[in-house]
């Protein structure tokens, strides 16, 4: 079948995601560069992607979530459930708006990997432009720049008791997790404005959707990358039933995320050669690192029964109940409806062996079985706990060479042996914090993961993703790296990777603002070339 060709431009971008969005902005904001922006979901003009609860609702769903799942886990005795954003802002339309950018020491250890300007101090500027922040300009932070950053709109008794339970256990509270230690306690910041949600479509897309230089193409599936004399000039999509390719002058820029990006590499024959023959793809670049290197943030969701207060559990038990809920976000853009999936927020260190805080607790004032379950009918809490700097890693796969069909997704949790101990380490901080004088009123009583014999085995059974997968197109100064520390592809001319998918480890935090960063940095450099 002969494809429709779209046209020639400068740039292209694949992807509308927290990377595809600034990508967009910031390329055609010269109208002498021609963009061509493309995503394979559709609008964002949602009632529940703006609604920040929404996203018990976007998850899952076909219309806004791309549904993946993971291969079976072993250590978690089955497979997950594997959310990715499909629609205009990708996954910052259906996360959980935290905005956190990790520890100095995460980008400092880049830089000593090699990858010169991608430290602390060269990174922080980025951050700050991208930022307008709720208590306005300072050294750590910016205003008046696309991205609302907003204290959250609620107040939890169990929550404060919490924290000061932190407190009394040696996790102080801090004033702000984002200027390069997080160690401490505090709320997230949240990606909102006047309570809704504020994505990477909202803040980068949005305003600049009208300009003439900038084409937008929704529901565009990429099926694989055009390369001629090892060169990446352009992509072939499919949108409907119809065939299409543009064409690229300048770059084509892959802003997929951790699991889109090295699937369409691979796709189109960048990967692992003999995996890539056995899938049926012609190989054109023998390129072992794509695909490997998976990192994520798994969570211990703990759970602990309280009497003596109110949770989320209890108040939207009744249709009273739900109702009040409603009628408060009506008229004031508050409470449970503008809530991030979690409120309170601990970085701590799992043993005194950490130089930094390798741990970070995201404790919600409720608690189900299972996203997506019913709320329990009894008050409690949950301390979802993850290691920040895991040591297992795992791998995003083809299984053949259609571009319509999921890749295997193996995370491998907690298979290196140093991260089932960070595990165990984490329960029994968490059990330290739950008996402390502070939380003593609300007698607190373990729920999950319970007096199990196994206790690692029952870990395995209450954890699940935080979806934060990175790390699948690793940067690197070595030649095993899949990018250079320009975010150019090795081996394959005018083509960059520009995502959460180059990190060569992941931050220690949520993913969104490193990402938004890292798009900002590919931005300026593709300009400066």
């Amino acid at each position: 079948m002969t494809s429709h060709v779209l046209g020639d431009f400068d740039f292209i971008i694949v992807g509308a995601g927290s990377a595809g969005c600034v990508l967009a902005n910031r390329l055609s904001a010269d109208p002498r560069n021609r963009v061509l922006l493309l995503e394979a979901g559709g609008h964002d003009r949602l009632f529940w992607v703006k609604v920040p609860i929404g996203y018990l609702y976007t998850q899952g769903n076909p219309r806004t979530d791309w549904r993946f799942s993971t291969e079976h886990e072993p250590a978690l005795g089955r497979a997950l459930s594997y959310p990715r954003g499909r629609l205009l802002g990708g996954s910052s339309s259906i996360n959980g708006m935290i905005y956190m950018r990790g520890q100095a020491a995460d980008y400092d250890h880049w830089r000593q990997l090699g990858l010169v300007g991608w430290g602390w101090d060269d990174v922080l500027p980025i951050f700050r432009k991208s930022e307008d922040h709720h208590g306005g300009a300072n050294e750590f932070h910016g205003a008046g720049g696309p991205l609302k950053v907003a204290t959250q709109r609620l107040s939890w008794p169990i929550l404060e008791a919490f924290r000061e339970a932190a407190v009394e256990v040696g996790i102080p509270r801090t004033a702000d997790f984002n200027t390069g230690d997080n160690f401490g306690s505090a709320y997230f910041d949240v990606t909102q404005k006047d309570g809704l949600r504020w994505s990477a479509a909202d803040a980068f897309l949005r305003p600049v959707q009208r300009r003439p230089n900038l084409a937008i193409v929704t529901g565009a599936q990429v099926q694989g990358l055009i390369i001629e004399a090892g060169r990446a000039v352009g992509v072939r999509y499919r949108q409907g039933t119809e065939d299409r390719e543009a064409r690229a002058g300048r770059a084509v820029v892959l802003a997929a995320g951790a699991i889109g990006s090295p699937h369409l590499l691979q796709l189109s024959g960048i990967g692992p050669a003999e995996r890539l023959r056995a899938a049926g793809v012609e190989v054109a670049v023998d390129a072992p690192g794509v695909g490997a290197n998976l990192q994520d943030h798994l969570q211990i969701r703990t759970v602990f029964k309280v009497s003596g207060t109110r949770t989320l559990n209890s108040r939207a038990q009744s249709l009273l109940g739900r109702g009040l809920i409603g009628l408060e976000y009506a008229l004031r853009r508050s409470g449970p409806m503008s809530m991030a999936p979690s409120q309170l927020g601990l970085f701590a260190r799992s043993s005194e062996r950490q130089a930094t805080a390798d741990l970070e607790y995201h404790v919600q004032p409720l608690s189900l079985d299972a996203f997506g379950s019913p709320l329990h009918a009894f008050d409690a809490i949950t301390a979802s706990v993850c290691n920040l700097r895991p040591a297992s890693r795992g791998e995003v796969m083809l299984k053949g060479p259609d571009p319509a069909a999921a890749p295997a997704i193996r995370p491998n949790y907690l298979s290196d042996v140093a991260d089932q101990q960070t595990a165990l380490d984490a329960v029994a901080l968490t059990r330290r914090i739950c008996g402390a004088p502070a939380l003593a009123p609300y007698r607190p009583e373990e729920y999950r993961p319970g007096d199990a014999p196994d206790l690692l085995a029952e870990i395995g059974k209450i954890s699940t993703t935080i979806f934060h997968p990175v790390g699948t197109c690793r940067m690197g100064a070595d030649p095993g790296s899949v990018v250079d520390g320009s975010l150019r592809v090795r081996g394959v001319e005018g083509l960059r990777v520009a995502d959460a998918s180059v990190m060569p480890t992941i931050t220690s935090g949520n993913t969104h603002a490193p990402t938004v960063m890292i798009a900002e940095k590919a931005a300026q450099m593709l300009l400066a070339d």
